[in-house]
């Protein structure tokens, strides 16, 4: 089996990035893997090779050996859809995705994608509607909209939507050349401080500290990749905010799991304890959320000078949508890759939404990359760092790799055999396991899924 060059050279520039040397990977395996015309197999082992790389690179600062690492282009496809292979006790869990989200007839035969997987967007986007009693009746209700009114009227109303657009108009939107002009991945020092030798232990990430503020797909992505090399992570969810459902105990592999509410005095004490003893501090909430508590980049430098502060937004920080809502679908949506997926399926008249969430999976894991890559400078350099990434720019990432054609005609899934040989067992979970291989240390997961809130706000003891 041939390896992807394509993947080997999103690589070096995903290396490059980073400043990281060039590293060997092997890559068996080509797309197209799922019907879509992205290369989303060539994407993902790349992205997860350079994670595979920065984990290597923590491992020679700790043990001066080196390592091999591999990830087959299929087996890095399916992992761009992990949560939909999530068994419990042997069956599908609850559909993730509302039945209110999705695309909505407008005027002019054109179509806007409403986010409604929350109950506060949801409550949002169909109060804008006019309350229709279905969804049948919330389809009836848009078309007597303006596409362009109705995005912005949902968003204003603070939820969250987006007008479908082809990628020759989203060429020519504000926002889409703020995207393009802001890097894919950034890697900032923001303060001084003394360099920290990484923690002893067996594994790259062994004793490293991660708080996990994160939500939906991105954010815990990143966070479980890091336990996968051996990180402490903490997930702190708010116990009066919504979640993401089943979907929450596939990204929750190998975490702790507490509860903080930081609307009170005594939850932001407790964060900012935490954070002291810390040495990641991961979020995704929309821009200046956590800034308003405290909990700002410059911040958390002061209370905990050497953090690595990694940060996910749907925009990114410049141009006219940076503090809008985003997810990967709306992304998808606006960007002209759902009219793209599109096209060749029926009905083609519809936009349609990849059959991978890859803007979500790869821009996790280009963030664990980062706060890998900025662990290394810590040991090495010392400093505080800021890592960011936004779901926009990964998506122009992706895109940039190249189109396929023909793609209608791929299989939707991967054969039985072949599925069965990335799936594992964790109690009565059955999963996706961690598809990187690396030789000397193999990613795997501590820690089986619980609930959210299952553990104390407090770190285990470091070995």
């Amino acid at each position: 089996m041939l390896d992807d060059a394509d993947a080997a050279e999103a690589l070096a520039e995903l290396l490059a990035l980073a400043r990281l040397d060039a590293a060997p990977a092997a890559f068996p395996g080509t797309d197209p893997v799922f019907p879509t015309p992205y290369k989303i197999g060539t994407a993902g082992a790349a992205v997860l090779a350079a994670v595979g790389a920065a984990a290597a690179r923590l491992w020679s600062l700790k043990t001066n050996r080196n390592q091999a690492v591999r990830i087959a282009v299929r087996a890095a496809a399916a992992a761009m859809r992990s949560a939909r292979y999530l068994r419990i006790d042997g069956k599908p869990p609850p559909e993730a995705w509302d039945p209110l989200s999705g695309f909505y007839p407008v005027k002019d035969g054109r179509w806007v994608s409403i986010h409604c997987n929350f109950p506060n967007h949801r409550d949002a986007a169909i109060g804008v509607l006019g309350n229709p009693a279905d969804r049948a009746a919330a389809e009836a209700a848009s078309r007597g909209w303006d596409g362009l009114a109705l995005e912005d009227a949902i968003h204003a109303a603070k939820g969250c939507a987006g007008l479908a657009r082809t990628a020759a108009e989203w060429a020519k939107h504000p926002h889409s050349a703020a995207v393009f002009a802001q890097p894919l991945l950034h890697i900032e020092k923001i303060s001084a401080s003394e360099p920290e030798p990484l923690p002893p232990g067996p594994r790259p990430l062994s004793g490293v500290r991660v708080l996990d503020l994160t939500r939906v797909l991105a954010g815990p992505t990143c966070a479980r990749t890091l336990a996968e090399h051996g990180a402490d992570v903490l997930k702190i969810a708010g116990p009066h905010l919504p979640d993401s459902g089943a979907t929450e105990i596939d990204t929750g592999m190998g975490k702790l799991q507490a509860f903080l509410d930081l609307r009170t005095k005594e939850g932001i004490e407790t964060m900012r304890g935490l954070l002291k003893t810390g040495d990641v501090f991961s979020q995704s909430f929309r821009p200046g959320t956590l800034s308003a508590r405290g909990f700002s980049p410059e911040e958390a430098a002061k209370l905990r000078p050497g953090i690595v502060y990694v940060t996910l937004s749907a925009w990114g920080t410049a141009g006219p949508w940076r503090d809008r809502r985003g997810f990967d679908s709306i992304v998808q949506t606006v960007s002209g890759m759902a009219y793209a997926q599109s096209a060749g399926l029926p009905p083609e008249t519809k936009p349609q939404l990849m059959p991978v969430s890859a803007n979500d999976y790869v821009g996790g894991y280009l963030m664990a990359f980062g706060a890998m890559v900025a662990l290394a400078r810590r040991a090495t350099e010392g400093g505080s760092w800021l890592v960011r990434v936004s779901l926009a720019r990964t998506g122009e990432w992706i895109v940039d790799r190249g189109l396929i054609e023909g793609f209608a005609s791929v299989p939707r899934e991967l054969p039985g055999e072949e599925l069965k040989s990335l799936m594992m067992q964790t109690l009565n979970y059955t999963h996706l396991k961690p598809v990187l291989e690396l030789s000397e240390t193999p990613p795997f997961w501590e820690r089986p899924p619980v609930a959210l809130g299952t553990h104390k706000p407090k770190w285990p003891a470091r070995p």
